[in-house]
């Protein structure tokens, strides 16, 4: 009996004087000034399955009917009329690379930055539109938030620029129980699919190539094996140990009695 107390006297005792790290870069001092070169943002480069916005812009207001919100067709007095029927918001990247534009045709995007991608469209563009501006964005760019966190979701990023810290922060971040030093990172590139663990405990993860996040990535933060949190940052858990404590002690007392 003595030897079953003391199990569980060592038992509680280790739950309530558990301590884990829950501040994010805990490693910076805070009478100090960190900086580092931002060098881990890598330009989005357009893949299958993107739904991609294209606008065009121009002096010439045909012209910008045409590629933006219908197309020409010649009426019977064989002047040009303008169709207002919308075409399709948005161009989806097949397997192969290629979107289907108006008049042009087929063109291949993939694997291009937005802004090899505009230079692309304007000298395509420039048999039919003088000077034009184009403006291209991804509609779909989406990260994954699973896990520990308060609203796990997947989420649409309207910049295509977004950190994991902010990824985080759209999923109400981090519950308690998240492993803060060990987070997983799924990526997709090339048809491979890849995973790293970053430490956000850890300064050094500003400039991992992982802070910055891209195209369907998925964040995956592990739940804590014991679920213990430090005892002082929760009161109600540490006085609920110390119930439960007492309780078995009075048991113990009682039946070493009998």
């Amino acid at each position: 009996m003595k030897n079953l107390f003391l199990v569980l006297f060592i038992s509680f005792l280790s739950l309530a004087c558990s301590k884990r790290n829950l501040t994010y870069f805990s490693d910076i001092d805070t009478d100090s000034t960190f900086s580092t070169p931002i060098d881990s943002l890598i330009q989005q480069r357009i893949q299958e399955d993107d739904l991609l916005s294209i606008t065009v812009t121009s002096l010439n207001a045909e012209s910008n009917m045409l590629f933006n919100a219908g197309v020409l067709m010649p009426s019977g007095d064989t002047r040009n009329t303008v169709v207002s029927t919308p075409i399709n918001e948005s161009y989806l990247v097949d397997k192969d690379g290629f979107i289907n534009y108006p008049v042009v045709g087929k063109i291949n995007l993939k694997g291009l930055t937005k802004l090899e991608a505009v230079n692309k469209m304007s000298s395509l563009l420039d048999e039919y539109v003088q000077n034009p501006i184009i403006n291209i964005r991804i509609l779909n760019f989406k990260v994954t938030v699973l896990g520990e966190v308060q609203k796990p979701s997947s989420f649409i990023i309207p910049t295509e620029k977004v950190t994991i810290l902010e990824a985080l922060g759209l999923a109400g971040d981090m519950t308690a129980y998240g492993r803060r030093e060990n987070v997983l990172v799924i990526r997709e590139k090339d048809g491979v699919r890849s995973t790293t663990r970053l430490n956000l405990n850890d300064k050094n993860v500003l400039s991992s190539p992982y802070f910055y996040l891209q195209q369907n990535d998925v964040i995956y933060v592990e739940p804590y094996k014991t679920k213990t949190i430090q005892s002082d940052s929760n009161p109600r858990t540490f006085a609920l140990i110390s119930m439960m404590f007492s309780l078995v002690t009075i048991i113990l007392i009682q039946v070493n009695n009998w």
